[in-house]
This record gives structure tokens, sequence and C-alpha cells, in this order.
């Protein structure tokens, strides 16, 4: 299973310029989790941040029990072997086949056979469909075949969190679909934490269990997708729609004299060639694991807690949650919602009868 990840108070500058303070939220084990944020907010510097690249000035990050800011580099060492990490640019050895950059985490940290590697190599070639290219170099193919060797060599040690950087960068809107059906694939069966720094709105809508925001140097918001897809935080609302109208502005921000004139220009008409408010309302269905797979434990954990806070959501949000949740079954099992939102619509009608519902969909509380 996946590891929970804790961030307490991480504050991050490079010189005089500070990337983002006070960032404090957790991944939860064996979910799969994006962070989302206008271009240069410091995503990708969150993500190095994690795996102890760069080292954040204050602030905590928990790693299976482990402050990886205060511990010793051998332990650092040991914590790094618990993630497989997809960089941007897929940060493969130019001077190696894809092959030998595949087998290098197993030749460094296994004393498997050079038999025993090779199954695992091609078996991760196979999965993300680079079969015949095991023996060309990184600059002799294109950016999205490199995109999809890194992912393989980020597999390679079956890893129990997985960090995913730009996952769509340099690859076709086919292959980016692929390339998200395989993520949750791999959540579901080994629920593996995985976290994924993206610009993807459709991916970002469609594929996480969690979603969090990065702006203006602060966190604004983290959790469920339900709770943020149904947000009225406009920042979230603006980034989600990819619209003009809001407060990001082409710089990272907007002052409110451009913001009243993009409104009256919308008010008038004008199409800035965004969705509309109709076409982004509610909550889309979640991708689910390719059919005869597992069952996803991580996407059955994230609905138990939106049905227990779903009091605490405005009536807004609770309508669109409970409409997508009665158009299918939860967890793609076949089991309906009905169970879940009936547990929280008669909560304060009695102990019993708040959490039976939610009980009697989700099981106990070992998934």
């Amino acid at each position: 299973m996946g590891i929970e990840i804790s961030v307490e108070g991480l504050t991050k500058s490079f010189g005089s310029q500070k990337i983002w303070e006070d960032v404090s939220f957790t991944l939860p084990e064996g979910e799969v989790s994006a962070l989302l944020g206008p271009s240069g907010t410091g995503k990708s510097v969150f993500l190095k941040s994690l795996i102890g690249l760069l080292r954040p000035e204050r602030g905590q990050i928990i790693i299976d029990g482990t402050d990886i800011l205060q511990c010793t580099a051998k332990e650092l060492y040991e914590i790094r072997k618990l993630f497989g990490v997809l960089f941007q640019d897929g940060a493969l050895f130019g001077s190696m086949d894809l092959y030998d950059n595949v087998a290098f985490p197993l030749r460094e940290h296994t004393r498997k056979s050079e038999s025993e590697i090779r199954d695992v190599v091609m078996e991760k070639l196979e999965l993300t469909g680079l079969t015949g290219a095991e023996g060309k170099l990184p600059g002799e193919i294109s950016g999205g075949m490199r995109k999809r060797a890194g992912l393989a060599r980020a597999l390679v040690l079956d890893p129990e969190i997985i960090l995913v950087d730009e996952p769509d960068s340099g690859l076709d809107p086919v292959r980016t679909t692929y390339l998200a059906q395989l993520l949750i694939d791999i959540n579901a069966q080994i629920d593996a934490t995985i976290l994924i720094v993206t610009h993807n709105i459709n991916l970002a809508r469609t594929v996480p269990d969690n979603l969090g925001m990065l702006y203006r140097k602060k966190l604004v918001m983290f959790g469920p997708r339900e709770v943020l897809l149904t947000s009225e935080e406009p920042s979230v609302r603006q980034f989600l729609r990819g619209s003009k109208l809001g407060p990001i502005g082409m710089s990272e921000e907007k002052d409110d004299a451009q913001m009243r004139e993009e409104q009256a220009q919308a008010d008038a008409g004008h199409n800035d060639g965004s969705p509309g408010e109709d076409e982004v309302t509610g909550v889309p269905p979640q991708m689910q694991p390719t059919p005869g797979g597992p069952e996803r434990k991580g996407e059955i954990r994230r609905e138990k807690r939106v049905a227990e806070m779903m009091d605490t959501l405005p009536d807004s949000a609770q309508e669109a949650i409970r409409a997508e949740w009665a158009s299918r079954g939860h967890g793609g099992n076949g089991k309906h919602a009905a169970a879940a939102t009936a547990g929280a619509t008669t909560r304060g009608t009695g102990d019993s009868a708040s959490t039976t519902g939610i009980d009697d969909h989700y099981g106990s509380d070992e998934n």
C-alpha cells in the first residue's frame, strides 16, 4: 500500500524570491492527487522538495514517519527508494539506450540477476508502449517516447509513491489518456500514492482523487475532487474553466479595474473561448480502472471521506455531488450511491441512521 505524505508549514525561496510559504496538507495514502496552479507558482519545485532534491527553508515533510528535512543522508537515501519519479522532460541518460535507462534503478538498488532485470524492464517497456524501441538512444526518439520511457523507469521498483511532473508534456491527447489510464490502473493494482503536477484541466477534472492548487505563493485549497470541483473559490473556479474571468491574469494576478473590464466584455457577449458555466458545473465522472482489473481502494476511501463531510459543504456542492453519485455505482462496483447519500441525508435523525448508509456501502475502515 502507498504511504501518506504530510507537509507542514513548508516555505521555499530562491534568494530574495519567495516561491511559496506556509504550505500544509496531507497526501492520503494509496490515492491519486493532482497539484494545479498557474505557470511559475512552484509546482515542480514542490515535487523536487518532496524527494529532497531541493531543501525548503522552513517546515516539515514527513514520509513513513521520517522528516526528510531533518534526517541523515543515509536515511534520505532509503526514503528515496520508496519513490518512482517521472520528471517533466523524462530525465533520461543521453548516452544509454532505453533498456539501460529503465534497468538503471534495478542495477543500482537491487541484487537481481540480469535475466530477472530483463524480465522487469521488458514488462515495463511493454506497459508503456515501447516494445521494440529498447535499443534506441533518447536522442533518437520523440519527446513523447522519452516521457513514456521515463515512466517505465519510474515503475521498475514498484514504488509506493509515484511523482509525475506534467505527464501530458510532449504527448498527444490520445497518449495522454493512455498514460492517465495507466496511472489509474497502477493505483488499483498496488495502491500506490500518486501525485501529479499538471496544467491539463481535463486530466485534473477526471483522474485524481484529490486536487490542490498553488496561487500567489500559497496553497489555496487541497481536498477531495468533489470539494474542489464544486468550489466557489474564484481562482479555483477560473483555473478549472480556463477562463479569463477571475483573479488570475497574464502575470500572476490582475487588478480590480482589469477584472471589471473583462467582466463587462463578457456581459456584452465577448467569447474568450473558455467553456461556458453550464459545461463545467457539477462533478464529472472519474476515470475508472480498466475492466477486469482490481477495484481501486483509493476511490472508496476518498468517497467515504466525502460522505462523512457532506453536511459541512454548501448546498449547491451537496446537490452536485449527490447527482454524480446517483448516476453511477461508487467505486465502479455496481453499488449505487443511494446507500451513502441516504446515510448523509439522514444525519441528525439518530446516530444509527446517520452512519448506517455509509458503512453499508463502504464496508469496514480496513478499506
